[in-house]
């Protein structure tokens, strides 16, 4: 469907699972060198290295708590020191962290969401930069979340707030990396088929697809494909743009 050069160098934090499992995958699919971030869930990553030396591409494995802003300061140099560069980051790894009602969450849960969400893709995209701009571009790929169109629920307004804050920086870096060639833009999920939204009660999910104009849940492979798409040739001249993927909401 898209022409992806064999050996693009892609990091993608969060990769262990989930959406982040599906981008790492499909880039994997298509033989890219993926480095697989992750954070507790080393078992997983291995597996997923695993398929896609088993497909052609090459990947490795990268441990860093993205919360812990000292700990995942070397993230991209890891990366760079592995592969000899970086052609694409995805800033996929986020949270709502302490998912109750905002008369009740704690400050140390609005500090952590805010550094995941918000603060570490900050930080990487600007480190990812530096070797971005003296190598001839890349692509920087944020996945936000439908919450940040919404504001979020009771229990989700500092998520959605720390989203809106990615995308907010995802025009500015873009302005930043048009010199370069360095293209930014933000996939806006929504209602995603995930462990995470499964966890619901089924009643919950019934009225929350009602919202959708589809009338289903989306899966990782959507979300998947437009990352795909925003880092191929037919995305050459497509920056500082969010993409909703989000059955029509």
């Amino acid at each position: 469907m898209f022409e992806i050069s064999k050996g693009l160098r892609v990091l993608i934090t969060g990769a262990s699972g989930g959406i982040g499992k599906e981008i790492a995958t499909t880039f994997g699919d298509y033989g890219a060198s993926v480095g697989i971030h992750y954070n507790n869930n080393k078992n997983e990553a291995l597996d997923l290295a695993q398929y896609i030396k088993s497909v052609g591409g090459l990947a490795s494995i990268f441990s860093k708590d993205l919360i812990d802003l000292d700990d995942q300061s070397n993230l991209i140099q890891d990366f760079v020191n592995e592969y000899g560069g970086i052609d694409v980051l995805v800033n996929n790894a986020g949270a709502n962290i302490g998912n109750r009602n905002f008369l009740e969450i704690d400050t140390n849960s609005l500090i952590d969401t805010m550094n995941l969400n918000y603060i570490a893709p900050f930080l990487l995209s600007r480190e990812a930069f530096k070797f971005m701009k003296d190598s001839g571009g890349g692509r920087i790929v944020n996945i936000s979340s439908i919450s940040a169109k919404y504001g979020g629920s009771l229990q989700s307004m500092h998520y959605a707030a720390a989203k809106s804050a990615l995308e907010s920086l995802t025009i500015s870096f873009s302005k930043a990396g048009a010199e370069y060639n360095i293209l930014v833009n933000t996939v806006r999920p929504g209602f995603i088929d995930t462990a995470f939204h499964k966890k619901a009660p089924k009643h919950n999910i019934s009225e929350r697809l009602d919202l959708i104009p589809l009338k289903r849940m989306g899966t990782p492979k959507d979300i998947a494909q437009m990352v795909l798409f925003l880092t191929s040739p037919a995305a050459n001249y497509i920056t500082g743009q969010v993409f909703s993927v989000s059955g029509g909401e």
